[in-house]
């Protein structure tokens, strides 16, 4: 069928695990279209959710006055760096309450999903198929993806939620009529007909500012994630080319554990800090909306 095709299996290989188990059975054509429903984003990213939930309950409920345990003083730690965080950043007490465990469940939802980067990418698929399930095209979870992160909807889905908090904020704090009033008088201030000129111009910096906010925060993180997706991809090729026991298949076997091992590793580093840099993204953001240009 490669052959046919004119696609190399290689090719096919990846474009295989790159679509995702979708109510249309096709691979998204557009950047936003709301038809589609990737069913092992959704499945992925609630599970991983509810995890975070339950360690965190768990946590809540087993803390104890006393000496801590190893997984309480763990949580602790976490929860006061992050609240170091948004004391730092975000000025308003009040809305410390909601946003730093908001900006703690980001964190440690978002690293979660990224871990599942480190599953072999053929794993999912073997399992399935011991099941009789996505052996053939067209059969359910013949295509899965099992990293949220790596499909644009999540990490896009994830940053319009942060600019909706940005503009409830805004509007909290200065008021309807001061936010809007902002939009038109800020960066470029001016007074009388002068004001009146440099409104347009205001308005579209203002637009363009919380557009690209939004849009770089969710890129940031499905880039960097669905780079290091492909990276496993192709390292997986290595071992995929295994004929038997003859030098060639013996050098890409040792290959394939070689940078399979050292891309693992300096992915952890990638799921950590990406998880970081959301969290803090999303801080900064909702410390801004308190603040007048």
């Amino acid at each position: 069928m490669a052959a046919e095709s004119g696609v190399s299996p290689q090719a096919e290989y990846i474009q295989h695990h790159l679509v995702h188990y979708n109510n249309l059975g096709v691979k998204q054509g557009a950047i936003a279209d709301f038809s589609v429903i990737n069913y092992d984003t959704v499945f992925w990213s609630s599970l991983t959710g509810l995890i975070v939930v339950l360690v965190m309950w768990l946590a809540a409920r087993r803390a104890t006055s006393g000496v801590p345990s190893r997984f309480q003083n763990a949580v602790e730690m976490l929860i006061d760096m992050v609240d170091q965080q948004a004391r730092s950043i975000v000025p308003s007490e009040a809305t410390r309450k909601f946003v730093s465990p908001l900006a703690l469940t980001v964190f440690v939802w978002i690293i979660l999903m990224n871990v599942l980067d480190l599953i072999p990418v053929d794993l999912p698929h073997q399992i399935f198929h011991l099941f009789g399930l996505g052996e053939k095209v067209g059969d359910p979870l013949h295509f899965h993806r099992i990293l949220p992160t790596a499909d644009l909807n999540a990490p896009m889905g994830m940053a319009m939620g942060v600019l909706l908090l940005m503009f409830y904020y805004g509007i909290k704090i200065k008021n309807p009529v001061g936010f809007v009033k902002e939009l038109f008088t800020a960066p470029f201030h001016g007074h009388g007909f002068t004001a009146v000129l440099l409104a347009p111009a205001n308005l579209l910096l203002n637009v363009i500012e919380y557009a690209a906010k939004s849009v770089s925060l969710g890129m940031r993180l499905f880039g960097n994630m669905f780079a290091g997706e492909l990276v496993f991809m192709l390292i997986a090729l290595l071992g995929g080319a295994w004929t038997g026991f003859n030098v060639m298949s013996v050098s890409l076997g040792i290959g394939h554990i070689l940078a399979g091992s050292i891309w693992a590793l300096f992915h952890i580093l990638i799921v950590l800090l990406q998880g970081f840099i959301f969290m803090m993204l999303t801080l900064v953001y909702i410390g801004q909306a308190h603040e007048g240009h």
